[in-house]
């Protein structure tokens, strides 16, 4: 949720030069201020699911500058945050999206702690075995199994369509982007994109591949994009729409 979608790495995330308390519509978040020499403007965005702030700024911005904007936006992010979705916290009885579709989570402690997929009288589920202190730890390694098997063969489909190879691949849970690309190959993903459509996993593997060959978001950059996933404009609008609401859900 930001004024900016995608955004590609090819240096080290910058490190935050401020790290302070914002007031706004009745919460206390954290705010990052972070200086980006390519920067020039102020960004704005709210990261992990609605609880802290991060503004990107120009090299050497005087920090009342900083201020005014934070007032600009005062009520930009009172429009927001009245919309972010509850944190709900994985637990038995609630349901959690795989590839789109709602699943009921299921606990059986009888049984070694493992997930099997499973389906009941209400629809598909996510039976759960072992310590129930441990449920929503084995759900998000469940998460990162499967990103790790349906990820990397998106990877070697679309690097294959480009004549590029990815120098590695890496599953992270990240709050503030779905996905990113260094200048020297490496391909980063949240494990969490696990949750969303199946064409929605595929247009995010496809955009962060894209970067292998344009480093940039240019015309030419889209234009590969919509050549490895016809649908990215979709599946684009559905990630910043629902995206917010995946990273709300707590595994810890």
């Amino acid at each position: 949720m930001s004024f900016a979608f995608f955004r590609n790495l090819t240096k080290p995330t910058p490190s935050p030069i401020e790290e302070r308390e914002h007031h706004v519509a009745g919460r206390t978040l954290p705010l990052r201020i972070v200086e980006n020499e390519r920067a020039r403007r102020l960004t704005l965005r709210i990261d992990a699911g609605g609880q802290s702030l991060r503004i990107t700024v120009p090299p050497g911005l005087r920090r009342g500058e900083v201020e005014k904007f934070l007032d600009r936006h005062q009520g930009w992010l009172e429009q927001r945050l009245s919309k972010v979705p509850e944190r709900p916290q994985v637990r038995p009885g609630i349901k959690i999206p795989l590839h789109g579709v709602p699943h009921l989570i299921v606990h059986e402690p009888g049984k070694r702690g493992t997930v099997v997929l499973g389906a009941d009288e209400t629809g598909p589920t996510l039976v759960v075995h072992g310590d129930r202190l441990h449920l929503p730890r084995r759900i998000a390694d469940f998460l990162k199994r499967e990103a790790k098997r349906d990820i990397e063969a998106l990877v070697i489909k679309h690097t294959g369509a480009i004549g590029r190879r990815a120098k590695n691949i890496r599953f992270k849970d990240t709050s503030s982007r779905w996905g990113s690309c260094t200048a020297d190959g490496s391909l980063s993903f949240s494990w969490r994109i696990m949750m969303a459509p199946a064409p929605v996993i595929n247009y995010l593997v496809a955009h962060e591949v894209a970067h292998l060959k344009e480093m940039n978001h240019g015309p030419k950059f889209w234009k590969l994009c919509e050549e490895l996933c016809p649908d990215t404009e979709r599946c684009k609008a559905w990630l910043k729409k629902n995206g917010a609401a995946l990273q709300a859900i707590q595994f810890d």
